[in-house]
């Protein structure tokens, strides 16, 4: 999959080397069962997006976890391109980290790509007793052979931003990345750059506050995020928190792909906006708001989801769960993206929907429901997922199984489903491509909920360059 110099580690060598890879051919995303009707395990889903196979737009095969009600939501590798120099190492295994369960599953899908297996799992108590953290969120690879996996909380469902080191062959628990007591007080995503010694971590809420749905008296008493935390990269400790302005519940975090970059780019669900972080002059860091949605007068909220920077550093993309648009910055100009880019995808705001507009500052109508190859798409988008060349942009509707049962209850009846956009990479521009999709309601035990895509040689939200 991932066309690798015998002389060299995993990946590619830069970014820019990573945009000439080859075309993917198959997808591996996770596909819940919590909260649905259907009492199975999660699984994970290996689908063929391949245009020239027999197989294409299909689920090829399904790798059901050993335990109930874990919540699968990200994936990360056991190495990556931060190991590229390291000729020793390859992109083997895939990690599971699960949000609710707290159990971390080590998949293989190196020895066949195509049919993933089983490799190893960390239990929660080891979890629990070595670094006393839980509920799992974002795996990376560490240039010393190491996965660092962020938590939400503490085994008790407390706040807790803490990270799980583990060793990167054996996938022992290792104990914590920071210090003895140095935990962030939440967590959710975090990313690094070690050229300029730092991790920037994000915050969602504690598990005990999201767990079973979102309550916005949660918000009123300040039990969400809104802080980023910036920590010591060779010291592993935090040096600064930046408090956001209009940024309640920062997720997604991405510095740009350039390792010498001092900036980068975060979304925050609840503001509704994307802000820029930036290293000043005197080596401290600071924070603003570059993006916002223009907030429409609706019986109902708007959620930023994730985001997405193209490997050359040149389009942001981030999905509207609630509103239902995916939009493409131009960041060539990182202070002031300019919108290339929008296309509806369901949503909340549809016509007939569950959320009526009362007034809208961008929109003369509400948009009309989706419908791809006869299925009409429930839910919004959520996960996406770059091709390297950056021209094709895949797109999932499910968030998180608790929130989507709350938002979209017929998302939970009628599974979710993986889309494919086409992407104007010259003057920027998204269409749909309406030939392909894959539909999860139509799974062998019940509808799925599938949620983040990674392929098997590394992508824009999983590599790292040092």
């Amino acid at each position: 999959m991932e066309t690798e110099a015998r002389e060299c580690g995993p990946g590619y060598p830069t970014p820019l080397e990573a945009m000439k890879g080859p075309r993917e051919e198959i997808v591996y995303l996770p596909c819940i069962y919590r909260n649905t009707s259907t009492e199975a395990p999660d699984y994970l889903a290996t689908v063929d997006v391949d245009p020239k196979s027999p197989q294409y737009c299909q689920v090829i095969h399904r790798l059901p976890m050993p335990n109930m009600k874990d919540e699968l939501h990200h994936s990360g590798w056991n190495t990556c391109s931060s190991c590229f120099g390291d000729s020793t190492k390859s992109r083997t295994k895939l990690m599971l980290p699960c949000l609710i369960s707290s159990r971390i599953y080590v998949v293989d899908v190196g020895t066949e790509p195509r049919a993933p297996k089983l490799h190893k799992v960390i239990e929660p108590q080891d979890i629990h007793a070595k670094c006393d953290l839980g509920y799992l969120h974002t795996s990376h690879c560490l240039a010393s052979g190491e996965v660092m996996i962020s938590a939400l909380g503490d085994p008790k469902g407390n706040g807790k931003g803490g990270f799980v080191l583990l060793d990167g062959e054996t996938f022992e628990v290792k104990g914590t990345w920071e210090r003895p007591g140095g935990a962030a007080p939440l967590g959710y995503d975090f990313w690094y750059q070690p050229r300029h010694n730092v991790m920037i971590s994000t915050e969602w809420a504690a598990p005990n506050v999201l767990r079973d749905g979102f309550n916005p008296a949660d918000v009123q008493a300040g039990l969400y995020g809104s802080c980023l935390h910036v920590w010591d990269w060779q010291r592993h400790e935090m040096v600064q928190t930046l408090h956001l302005q209009d940024g309640l519940i920062p997720l997604e975090i991405r510095f740009l792909h350039n390792p010498a970059a001092s900036q980068g780019f975060v979304g925050c669900a609840l503001g509704s906006n994307i802000q820029r972080f930036y290293k000043n002059e005197g080596g401290t860091w600071s924070v603003e708001k570059v993006i916002q949605v223009p907030p429409k007068k609706v019986k109902g909220q708007c959620l930023i989801t994730d985001i997405l920077l193209s490997l050359d550093d040149r389009f942001l993309y981030f999905s509207n769960w609630l509103h239902g648009d995916l939009r493409q910055y131009d960041i060539s100009d990182p202070k002031r993206p300019r919108l290339t880019g929008q296309l509806f995808l369901g949503g909340s705001i549809v016509k007939g929907g569950p959320v009526q507009v009362l007034e809208d500052q961008e929109l003369k109508s509400q948009p009309e429901p989706l419908v791809v190859k006869g299925k009409r798409v429930a839910g919004g988008p959520q996960m996406i997922q770059l091709s390297l060349d950056g021209k094709r942009l895949y797109v999932t509707t499910s968030l998180y199984s608790a929130w989507d049962k709350q938002f979209y209850p017929d998302l939970i009846r009628e599974g979710s489903v993986m889309l494919q956009i086409d992407v104007d990479t010259e003057k920027g521009g998204l269409k749909l491509n309406p030939n392909f999709l894959v539909d999860f309601g139509k799974e062998p035990l019940g509808p799925a909920l599938a949620h983040e895509l990674r392929y098997p040689g590394g992508d824009c939200s999983s590599d790292i360059w040092l």
